[in-house]
């Protein structure tokens, strides 16, 4: 099993990422955020997971243990392949499938390419009691209940100006984080800090 790849990014294209480990090339699928994340020429880690097929071996690589352990329990799921892991694990952060599935809403994963109604389902259904919602979290506007409606605004108007869903929601959970109650109650104030969490390059590039 290889558990982890460390080395040199020799190209990124898509989907997959070439990394060169004691001179060998791996060639690695990641979600595109991921790829997007990776520079040509510069050390990269990844944690992966090793998928053996009788005329295939495919490699795929993850940013952290969480979003790892979240593929293989997604792959445990009846009529959910690696692929469609993938994809799931490209549209919503660890943090959001443990929400979704406690709050038994398969809506999320309906939204994934190439999972149906049935899979979705088949999805919370499953991973019921699996995933864990991270405690910090409770306190953050992507859990507390009280704040839903401000973080569902800065998400939307984040993915308005062409962010991914998932790195959106990811930018509005970090920058929540970090905020006082006054702005974790603001959508101006916490789509500013979302926006400075993205950076001036990610705003111009989308805009």
């Amino acid at each position: 099993m290889i558990s982890s790849v460390r080395g040199t990014v020799l190209t990124v294209t898509g989907t997959v990422a070439l990394i060169e480990v004691g001179g060998v090339g791996l060639g690695i699928q990641v979600t595109p955020q991921h790829g997007l994340s990776l520079r040509v020429g510069h050390e990269a880690m990844l944690f992966t997971a090793l998928i053996v097929r009788e005329d295939d071996l495919s490699l795929f690589g993850f940013a952290t243990p969480e979003e790892l352990a979240a593929f293989d329990l997604l792959r445990g799921v009846s009529g959910v392949g690696p692929k469609s892991a993938l994809g799931v694990l490209g549209t919503l952060t660890p943090v959001r499938i443990a929400q979704a599935v406690a709050a038994e809403d398969d809506a999320p994963f309906r939204k994934v390419s190439g999972i149906g109604p049935k899979t979705a389902k088949l999805i919370v259904v499953s991973l019921a009691g699996k995933l864990i919602v991270p405690t910090g979290a409770n306190s953050t506007p992507g859990v507390s209940t009280g704040s839903t409606t401000v973080t569902s605004s800065v998400v939307g108007a984040l993915v308005g100006l062409g962010w991914n869903d998932r790195v959106a929601a990811q930018a509005v959970d970090e920058a929540a984080e970090e905020a006082s109650a006054d702005e974790r109650a603001s959508v101006q104030a916490l789509l500013r800090m979302a926006l400075a969490r993205l950076g001036p390059q990610r705003t111009g590039a989308n805009s």
